[in-house]
């Protein structure tokens, strides 16, 4: 007996002391798929130092891990719909370090890096695997016509559902999670989009998938989004705050923005105002802050009109953060060219706030009051050649009448010909302005056809 106790004494040293030899272990891993990349991460006892290369005949990635033994069987994860076949694990330097081989069934750029614990997951190991997405071929459109219905265009809606894939957000009572309440939202706002005419909503993400913010505002530009509305529910440590709250960007945010897109023209090929806008690689720095500025102003006047308009109709079944629309310099509020908004619906660490966010009938209320005040906007300010425009303008009517603008604070002339799609000189010359350009808030401007 007391032999056997001291071998299972020795046995049990020694597996001690074998956990305790490596610098970490790898106890996790977990494949998120988006459409254009796969995610890989490895759930790390501690932080570690790794090496990723490629090998051919057969195509693969190989992962070394320095100091790392693995605890997980990788034979249980769900490889389906990702660009893996196989993973499959080794040590190398006599058992010291651990060797992780990704067999591939198509080609894919990988990119790896480690990040740091924070309030959800501790140290973790990420591998990126990028697909060969080809570009979508041009479509073939006819020449816009302010005449004919069938050549004009819907207006475009981006999406944007906060968060997602290894970013869970702000996690409820229940452990209900930010990313999955606002997918659903997202989901149900472009239901009711797809349903109205003369409307295009397109989301950013519709699965559980991570995506940068600077590609958020990146998808909604390669979309010609008319307008961008990111979706969210806020979390705080002290579980009383409440209140849903709708965001734009704050002048400081959209200052420092410019100087950003600015100092980057030379490498930007980004488009100023849309679908046919202008490039800001080829102008100089004044032309190019004035174009930029002129969007900008354009852009943030929409972006506040519709906020309110938002605003009032959440207030009307949701308890607001604040009686006003906030601003902020919040990354994906940061397109020069395109109407853009934050909408946080509530904050999710509230005890009821988080019950009423997982109902879908709560869902759909925050969609509709959001679908609504998108509507009334456009259907107000429709932008040029598109249906709605045509529908305002009396179905067929659009040259036979110019059609009229009630001058807003922060308006320009060149701001308001802009965003009707006129040039200057035909706006001044419709309202007999000759070479001025002064115009007073509450000014009502005659339109003249495009």
């Amino acid at each position: 007996m007391v032999r056997r106790t001291g071998l299972i004494m020795l046995l049990l040293s020694y597996w001690l002391g074998a956990v305790s030899s490596y610098a970490a272990e790898v106890h996790n891993v977990r494949v998120w798929i988006a459409p254009d990349h796969a995610r890989l991460v490895f759930d790390l006892s501690a932080a570690v130092q790794h090496k990723l290369f490629t090998l051919k005949k057969p195509d693969r990635i190989v992962l070394d891990v320095t100091d790392a033994r693995l605890l997980s069987d990788l034979q249980t994860v769900d490889l389906s719909n990702s660009p893996l076949s196989l993973m499959r694990s080794g040590t190398r330097n006599g058992g010291k370090d651990l060797r992780i081989v990704l067999d591939l069934k198509e080609h894919v750029k990988p990119k790896s890096f480690v990040l740091k614990p924070n309030d959800q997951y501790g140290n973790r190991l990420v591998v990126d695997l990028y697909r060969d997405v080809a570009p979508e071929a041009p479509q073939k459109t006819a020449v816009a016509s302010a005449d004919d219905p069938a050549t004009l265009r819907d207006i475009v809606i981006a999406i944007d559902a906060g968060h997602g894939g290894e970013d869970p957000g702000a996690i409820g009572p229940g452990r209900v999670k930010e990313k999955t309440v606002v997918l659903a939202i997202a989901q149900e706002l472009h239901e009711l989009l797809k349903k109205e005419r003369g409307f295009q909503p397109k989301l950013t993400r519709d699965g559980d998938y991570y995506i940068s913010l600077r590609s958020r505002t990146e998808r909604a530009r390669k979309m010609n989004a008319d307008m961008f509305v990111s979706i969210h529910a806020d979390g705080f440590k002290d579980h009383r705050a409440r209140g849903a709250s709708v965001w734009v960007l704050s002048p400081r945010g959209a200052t420092s923005e410019m100087g950003r897109w600015l100092a980057q023209k030379e490498n930007s090929a980004d488009l100023i105002g849309g679908v046919g806008g202008v490039s800001l690689e080829d102008k100089d720095d004044v032309l190019a802050k004035v174009l930029l500025d002129m969007s900008m102003t354009a852009s943030l006047s929409d972006s506040r009109d519709i906020a309110r308009s938002i605003h009032t109709n959440m207030s009307k079944f949701a308890r607001m953060h604040k009686t006003r629309v906030e601003q902020a310099g919040f990354v994906v509020l940061k397109s020069p060219d395109i109407p853009s908004i934050l909408v946080e619906t509530g904050f999710i660490t509230n005890h009821d706030e988080a019950a009423k966010l997982k109902s879908k009938a709560y869902q759909q209320k925050m969609a509709q009051a959001i679908f609504a005040g998108i509507k009334a906007h456009f259907s107000g300010k429709p932008p040029a050649l598109t249906w709605l425009a045509w529908q305002k303008e009396g179905r067929g009517a659009l040259k036979a009448a110019p059609s009229s603008y009630k001058v807003v604070r922060g308006d320009s002339l060149s701001v308001i010909a802009n965003r009707n799609g006129v040039s200057l000189s035909a706006l001044r010359k419709a309202n007999g302005l000759g070479n001025a350009d002064n115009i007073l808030v509450g000014q009502v401007l005659k339109i003249p056809a495009s």
